[in-house]
């Protein structure tokens, strides 16, 4: 299993980092919403380095959004999809090494760039430290979650934004651990480790429930 899983794998990530360069949209976006929302708020570096890692999480949801609506159309589209569900492989498992390859492709370029966007921020170092740390335990809960979506909107030809009304809710747990887990870590009164676990505990439950819903509504739609 562990063979054809790893090769899944491979050829999904490959296909995402030639077609599309999600990896380099995904960072581009993020690079504007991090470079934007700072002339909007004024030269206040205090307001800033306060408002920070919520915007670099908004930030990093967004641009995780970018990618998802094309998570499963291609497949669909060539046919792909029929082939993987008549071949008897557990869906479950091909969801997951689909949700893997582009967190990887779009996920980890994101968490390689928050420590430099979060000097435009005005923050510090142990700042800089738990944003970078929340976002590499956080997104892949964002990209299982945003899976179900995908897979709810994939027979739709324009379904990106149906796709984002469905995730963005169903994300906002994982946000607002993120960003409290990042604000504990600059308030000393602030435990960092309970919303950094709850936050572990989100991806965990995302990797479990994602793959599942997704598979069943794909099964759904191929029907």
């Amino acid at each position: 299993m562990s063979g054809w899983f790893s090769a899944l794998v491979a050829r999904e990530l490959r296909l995402a980092l030639r077609v599309g360069g999600g990896a380099l949209i995904g960072v581009l976006f993020f690079l504007a919403v991090v470079t934007v929302v700072p002339f909007g708020m004024g030269p206040d570096l205090n307001l800033l380095s306060r408002v920070g890692p919520a915007i670099l999480w908004i930030g990093a949801l967004l641009s995780t959004l970018l990618g998802l609506d094309r998570l499963f159309q291609a497949d669909r589209d060539d046919g792909s999809l029929d082939l993987v569900l008549m071949a008897g492989r557990p869906m479950e498992l091909v969801v997951l090494a689909k949700c893997l390859a582009h967190w990887v492709a779009t996920g980890v370029p994101l968490v390689l760039a928050a420590p430099v966007l979060a000097v435009f921020l005005n923050l510090e170092p142990v700042a800089i430290g738990a944003v970078t740390l929340t976002l590499l335990v956080g997104t892949p809960a964002l990209t299982l979650i945003g899976a179900i979506g995908a897979a709810l909107t994939v027979s739709l030809r324009r379904g990106g934004l149906l796709l984002a009304v469905l995730v963005v809710p169903l994300a906002i747990p994982v946000l607002i651990f993120g960003v409290s887990a990042a604000d504990a870590a600059i308030s000393e009164p602030m435990p960092f480790m309970t919303p950094f676990l709850i936050l572990c505990a989100l991806s965990l439950i995302s990797a479990v429930v994602g793959p599942v819903a997704a598979a069943a509504a794909l099964r759904f739609s191929a029907d």
